[in-house]
């Protein structure tokens, strides 16, 4: 074997250590002694604002998603910045809701009132994540703790690391795999989608330019396409959202794929994951079985809340989740 190739092997293999060694380091009871009641007191925050803001629970975990696909799941996405340079400020993250960010800030606050310098904003927000999925109906399941928050946080670094809505599915798998998670486990996060919405100019492609009857996507229901295109018409509004279930858009279950099926994903990423032969077999399985979808959810949240992770003296404990210690 070449020494070039030896060295890219062994860098290899350093890299999965450390991932190995950080994700050995998080731990389900990781604030059992110095702050017993973390959990509690996040979930009850989390239930304050999902009472009060109906989007509460889609814009927590699309939060998270966003946040772990960049710098990790460090809360970088949280970072507040005068000169719109952060994270959050990126195009691509300009869509995401202020609920979210205000779901965390508060189960921060509340936290920080019993156990001040204790909890990190990244855990704080891997916590809101699973109660606000299990608000909306979802699978409940252990977090991992111990996660620190992250110290960089530029808009720059987004720029190619989340998945756009035109995706096919070799797109998708390669950028999940480069996340440690596999083709199932894309499709199983895909899924969240089932109380998602989109803005028109994230799918207006797919519906315009009708030929005779059909959408300009022939994969589409045409009656669906017909529907979406007189909703987009009429709403000339730029925080108008379609839903991405058109069954049951607020509840958390297995619906979503079964819209897939005939043809109604909102997205051309979330319509090839049928249309795609090498994936249509899950989807299917996800759609006739609620319970493998729960399953196979729960696996791929959790390895989605150990990507990137810093722990013991990476990164920080921060105050604040929208500025770093000074």
């Amino acid at each position: 074997m070449k020494m070039g190739v030896l060295k890219k092997v062994w860098r290899i293999m350093i890299i999965v250590m450390i991932i190995k060694m950080s994700e050995a380091q998080l731990s389900e009871n990781f604030y059992r002694f110095s702050c017993p009641l973390a959990e509690t007191i996040v979930r009850q925050a989390v239930t304050n604002k999902f009472t009060q803001t109906s989007i509460t629970a889609q814009a927590t975990i699309r939060l998270f998603f966003h946040d772990c696909f960049v710098q990790g799941c460090d809360a970088s996405i949280m970072i507040y910045s005068a000169n719109g340079d952060a994270e959050k400020d990126a195009p691509i993250n300009l869509s995401l809701a202020v609920d979210g960010f205000d779901t965390v800030n508060k189960a921060k606050q509340a936290v920080e009132a019993m156990c001040p310098g204790v909890v990190s904003c990244a855990d704080i927000l891997a916590l809101a994540t699973r109660d606000a999925i299990l608000l909306t109906g979802g699978p409940s399941y252990n977090v991992e703790l111990g996660r620190r928050d992250g110290l960089k946080s530029k808009a720059s670094d987004v720029q190619g690391k989340l998945p756009e809505p035109d995706f096919k599915l070799p797109q998708l798998v390669s950028m999940f795999a480069h996340y440690n998670l596999t083709q199932t486990d894309m499709i199983a996060l895909s899924g969240a989608h089932t109380i998602g919405a989109a803005h028109c100019s994230k799918f207006t492609n797919r519906v315009n330019n009708f030929s005779s009857s059909n959408p300009a996507d022939p994969s589409m229901d045409p009656s669906y396409a017909k529907n979406l295109q007189k909703q987009c018409a009429q709403n000339k509004d730029p925080n108008f959202v379609v839903f991405m279930d058109t069954q049951t858009p607020t509840t958390f279950d297995n619906l979503y794929y079964q819209d897939l099926v005939a043809g109604k994903g909102l997205l051309t990423s979330d319509q090839v994951l049928y249309n795609d032969p090498a994936s249509r077999a899950t989807v299917v399985e996800f759609g006739n079985s609620q319970g493998d979808f729960n399953s196979a959810f729960v696996i791929a949240i959790q390895k989605l809340g150990r990507v990137g992770v810093k722990t013991r003296n990476q990164g920080e404990i921060r105050r604040n989740c929208a500025a770093f210690n000074s």
